[in-house]
């Protein structure tokens, strides 16, 4: 206005305005790339549209409303074309990293009604915190074993399960030791989340292969474990280190297994091997086989060993003969047998500490 200084127009600093930004730095990523950032695995179906897998139980409402269709001989979901997976996309909450091994599984999309997410998601996070903060020996077998299942069962209180699994196998070894189609026994006692019967009965198949793999995996690594103690080392000297590896691999299981342990001139094992399986009460085991298998290994002593399922280490008559034979015919091409061992449940007996070799 006439009359009032105009203030003068302020000059422009450099770079102002800014440049736009690439379109391909703003762009946002694909709708199969945010799936993929949630865990779900896009793949075109041979008939047409995409199957879905991944982690899709928690969201399962949001694919079907995306007009996702559950395909129960496929294990998938099915989306009919390229408009269902953008929908889908759009649904789904913003990407979160998915989940490693010792997380569970993404939050579902929509929040939780009412009481919020289930009780045993706190809990695991407490159990987790008394492992880290008092260590492992002030956790019960079960709160163990509950800790490990945490990995294979995503959707059910592990708690009740674990007991079940000691209630049923008797102890932590015999739950690693048992024939894994058995864990089936267990599972199948357990409640399952809500759902339809097709996604129950994925998430019982899931639950129990997932399971399947971790025990024996874990047995697998504990026998590992052990065995480096006796390894390069000579046996006879390790004696201790030796019956732990015998027994995590022998007290549990059901049939009775012969193996025999190769030693060279240091009493240093060349090698641990299975010579033969049997019943609950017997096994088969032949002299002439045990030399020729020695000969070919070029060893100079061997340590026996088998196991009783009913517990009971004590060496029936068939037992001593059996050895008898073995020495004998061991003896004939100047190979020493140190010892015949028979593990049972919670102990063990040494033939040569018995006198009976």
């Amino acid at each position: 206005m006439a009359g009032h200084d105009t203030a003068p127009s302020p000059t422009p600093a450099a770079g102002w305005p800014p440049s736009p930004e690439p379109a391909s730095a703003a762009a946002d990523p694909s709708p199969s790339e945010r799936l993929g950032r949630l865990g779900l695995v896009l793949e075109p179906a041979p008939a047409g549209g995409f199957f879905l897998t991944g982690y899709t139980f928690h969201y399962r409402e949001a694919i079907k409303q995306a007009g996702g269709r559950w395909l129960a001989e496929r294990r998938a979901w099915q989306l009919p074309d390229p408009a269902a997976v953008e929908a889908l996309a759009r649904l789904l909450p913003a990407a979160v990293p998915g989940p490693g091994l010792a997380e569970e599984v993404p939050a579902p999309p929509a929040p939780a009604t009412g009481r919020g997410g289930k009780h045993y998601h706190g809990h695991r996070e407490r159990l987790r915190q008394r492992l880290l903060e008092t260590g492992p020996d002030n956790l019960a077998d079960y709160e163990l074993l509950e800790l490990l299942l945490f990995f294979s069962v995503y959707r059910r209180d592990t708690k009740p399960l674990a007991k079940e699994m000691l209630q049923r196998f008797g102890s932590l070894g015999g739950v690693l030791a048992a024939d894994p189609a058995r864990y089936a026994e267990c599972l199948a006692l357990r409640p399952l989340a809500p759902g339809s019967d097709a996604e129950r009965v994925q998430q019982r198949d899931d639950d129990l292969r997932f399971t399947q793999v971790l025990l024996k995996a874990v047995h697998a690594l504990m026998q590992r474990v052990l065995k480096e103690e006796i390894r390069d080392r000579p046996v006879i000297g390790s004696w201790t280190a030796l019956l732990d590896y015998l027994r995590v691999t022998l007290a549990h299981e059901p049939t009775e297994q012969f193996r025999i342990l190769f030693l060279d001139r240091k009493n240093i094992l060349i090698r641990d091997e299975q010579q033969s399986r049997g019943t609950v009460d017997h096994t088969p085991l032949y002299p002439r086989e045990v030399v020729k298998r020695a000969l070919e290994l070029a060893a100079s002593a061997i340590i026996m060993v088998h196991n009783h399922p009913s517990g009971d280490p004590t060496p029936s008559q068939p037992d001593i003969e059996m050895t008898r034979a073995v020495v004998k015919a061991l003896a004939a091409v100047n190979i020493l047998v140190h010892d015949h061992v028979i593990i049972g449940k919670n102990r063990h007996l040494s033939f040569r500490s018995q006198g009976l070799i």
